[in-house]
């Protein structure tokens, strides 16, 4: 019986070069010259440090734009919110990975609201879907990619035919 994998999940190593290309281009551009910024990552967290908090939106952009182009989605990110201390000004950014349960819960209700001829069910931090036909499980990932799907960074993996 065909089946796949609904998870939510980055590479960590591609992760680790979007903060080193971001560090980089943080030091070569002109409205940082002069300016102690920098990027770090300490296992799913990225910390944020510049002088001041307009350039921590600036530098949110570029870590957003070096994470896209390295084919992590935007929406793993979770911002806090800027820590502002007199010389420096520091935000940390959450990589958030694995399906939370309220997460599954809505995705199952909205495959089982589609009336499609599939079985979702939670295993921990994923959703397996199964159906008896290769073209319903495609439907159902068009489902969750199109515009009424879950604002998630969803990948589909461990497809079985």
């Amino acid at each position: 019986m065909p089946s796949f994998d609904i998870v939510s999940e980055f590479d960590k190593h591609e992760a680790a070069n979007a903060v080193d290309q971001a560090n980089r281009e943080i030091q070569t551009r002109f409205d940082f010259r002069g300016v102690d910024a920098s990027y770090t990552l300490n296992g799913e967290t990225v910390s944020l440090e510049a002088e001041v908090d307009f350039q921590l939106k600036q530098m949110l952009d570029v870590l957003r734009n070096k994470l896209i182009a390295r084919g992590i989605d935007a929406r793993c990110m979770e911002e806090q919110e800027p820590v502002l201390s007199g010389v420096k000004a520091r935000q940390e950014v959450k990589l958030k990975q694995g399906l939370e349960q309220p997460d599954c819960k809505a995705i199952v209700k909205k495959i089982k609201d589609s009336k499609l001829k599939v079985q979702a069910q939670i295993q921990g931090e994923k959703v397996r879907v199964t159906g008896k036909k290769r073209d319903d499980l495609q439907q159902v990932m068009a489902l969750l990619k199109g515009e009424q799907g879950p604002d998630l960074p969803l990948q589909f993996d461990n497809f079985r035919d």
